[in-house]
């Protein structure tokens, strides 16, 4: 199970959500091995008003923050990671100054979704990648 949020400037975000949630999946899928329809993506497109971001940042600065179940290894992590730079700077044209990634894991047990308990669920995709 993975939950991702992603945040930035209203004007920035809006017009490339759907791409950019594209990107994003792709480079889950390869790096995490997520099924096609295992997509749960989270869009804050906040005021410029209400977004501070460190200094040497453009108005294209986004937030990316995955919530996972814990168990993949490092090396996922870190493949993900990669991909999400190369690819949105790539595929989306934001460079990598402007993108911040965090992964944020907790065990199976703190998730809830389908009206069970996450380490109670059969899931149809591996957790230790």
């Amino acid at each position: 199970m993975a939950q991702i949020k992603i945040y930035g400037i209203k004007e920035h975000l809006q017009p490339i959500r759907e791409r950019l949630s594209d990107t994003i999946h792709a480079c889950v899928m390869e790096a995490l091995q997520f099924p096609a329809d295992k997509r749960a993506h989270r869009f804050f497109a906040l005021d410029k008003a209400d977004f501070f971001y460190p200094e040497g940042r453009t108005d294209a600065y986004t937030i990316i923050e995955i919530g996972l179940i814990s168990g993949r290894s490092i090396e996922a992590k870190k493949k993900l990671i990669r991909l999400l730079f190369d690819n949105i700077r790539d595929q989306i044209g934001i460079a990598h100054q402007d993108i911040e990634i965090c992964i944020q894991e907790s065990p199976a047990e703190n998730w809830g979704f389908r009206g069970m308990h996450g380490d109670e669920i059969r899931l149809n995709y591996k957790i230790d990648v």
